[in-house]
């Protein structure tokens, strides 16, 4: 933090930093213009320690002065965040390697797995963001003579406190260094498989009933030359230069609202913070497209349950693409397109059948097979059934999902069948019915 005395108010604001006025009296008394070129050439002169050599209207974007007050014992308080080299305890001479140094020391002290005390977590990305910008040495060129609000104002940042831990793990071998500490694990390290998806259609009985399917995927295995390293034989990765092993480039912007950060997957390594000679077989990706036959007599086996319907999705683990650098394989998703049957019609767990008898077996009753999913069944019909009467085959429905033992029912529908035409013999026969049946309402009144 400088002071300095000044004679005129100034309130100027460049970036961040805010320059406030304390004063000893509040009495307004005019100056003169010399008074504030005076203060001007003493901050931007070459033995300031405070600025730089650029105009100082430049610099804070100051509109010329008019009509300026004057307060008396007035002085001007530069306030700055943060003393890097006071976090790090170093001077500010000192070398980059006596800054790794200090830096490693205090690391590993403030590391929040060894370190249980509350805001040691807060001290170790304060570590981290003054070795960031102390051991970069364009950013320590802005912040000794600008400050962290030169930092900011440049859009350059102050470093990334989220990647503290990964810019401890650059230096100790991600958590290794830490002797056998529980470290997080470096991005650039495994990737897990993708996830396939497969199509599998099944007649209307199998979806029922449940079935053992023999299927062919095709999917990216882990490729033999390179055993799923992506490098040539022969050949070992190196530090990714783009990103410097992080896996991650962070840009910065200035806009009217500030200092706008976006962190974005390196394009050179992929995120992986590493570049190689890529394998000649795979091209570098560590994989190749392979097919497989899932059969019944291999251990790996795909059974479909009773019950599925069109829509359901059966989940095989680990039977995806394989994974990256080590990476667990993805899984396999099957999803079930079941076809219609021409006779039976399904609803949820219930099997609706259609059928038609004759008027005379409406009225007198009768037994009938009906088709049903588990083969022919004898039915029922009660004498005077109506005609819509919906009868009930209990437990030759569809089973339950994950519940083979509980099944739903079949619905039949029954449907009466009226002649159009009939012989004369069978008129003669329905009229003395007719009769019949008029004289046995007329006794009954």
């Amino acid at each position: 933090m400088a002071i300095l005395p000044c004679g005129s108010t100034w309130v100027a604001q460049w970036g961040q930093p805010q320059f406030v006025i304390r004063s000893s009296s509040s009495s307004k008394l005019p100056t003169s213009s010399q008074c504030v070129s005076r203060k001007i050439r003493a901050l931007e002169s070459p033995s300031s320690t405070l600025f730089s050599q650029h105009p100082l209207h430049i610099l804070f974007r100051l509109a010329p002065s008019r009509g300026l007050h004057h307060r008396r014992g007035a002085r001007l308080v530069v306030r700055a965040d943060s003393d890097y080299y006071a976090i790090l305890g170093v001077s500010k001479n000192a070398s980059k390697s006596e800054i790794k140094s200090a830096y490693r020391k205090l690391a590993r002290s403030c590391h929040p797995d060894v370190n249980k005390e509350p805001g040691a977590e807060q001290k170790f990305k304060e570590i981290s963001n003054a070795y960031e910008v102390l051991s970069d040495d364009e950013k320590r060129s802005i912040y000794d003579t600008y400050g962290e609000a030169g930092l900011r104002g440049s859009g350059m940042g102050m470093g990334d406190f989220s990647n503290a831990f990964d810019l401890f793990e650059s230096l100790f071998g991600g958590g290794g260094g830490m002797g056998g500490m529980g470290g997080r694990r470096s991005r650039s390290r495994a990737v897990d498989g993708e996830d396939l998806m497969y199509n599998l259609v099944l007649d209307f009985k199998e979806a029922v009933f449940g079935v053992e399917k023999e299927v062919e995927i095709t999917r990216l295995e882990t490729c033999n030359t390179c055993n799923g390293s992506g490098a040539k034989p022969g050949t070992s990765p190196s530090k990714c230069s783009m990103c410097r092993g992080q896996g991650q480039v962070v840009t910065s912007a200035q806009t009217p609202l500030g200092v706008f950060q976006q962190v974005m997957t390196c394009s050179s390594c992929g995120g992986t913070g590493e570049t190689s000679t890529p394998c000649n077989t795979c091209g570098g990706d560590g994989r190749m497209r392979k097919s497989r036959r899932m059969r019944k007599s291999m251990r790996i086996s795909l059974r479909v349950p009773s019950g599925v319907d069109s829509g359901s999705r059966l989940r095989v683990r680990g039977e995806g693409n394989s994974g990256k650098r080590g990476g667990a394989p993805g899984d396999l998703y099957v999803v079930i397109d079941v076809l219609a049957d021409p006779v039976l019609k399904r609803d949820d767990t219930n099997i609706l059948y259609s059928c038609k008898i004759p008027y005379i077996d409406a009225i007198l009753g009768t037994m009938m097979k009906v088709p049903t999913v588990d083969g022919m069944v004898e039915l029922k019909i009660p004498p005077g059934t109506q005609p819509g009467t919906t009868l009930v085959m209990a437990r030759k429905g569809v089973p339950v999902l994950n519940k083979s033992k509980r099944r739903g029912d079949q619905l039949v529908k029954v449907q009466v069948e009226i002649p159009k035409r009939i012989s004369v013999k069978e008129r003669d026969l329905i009229e003395k019915l007719a009769s019949l049946s008029k004289e046995a309402v007329s006794s009954g009144r």
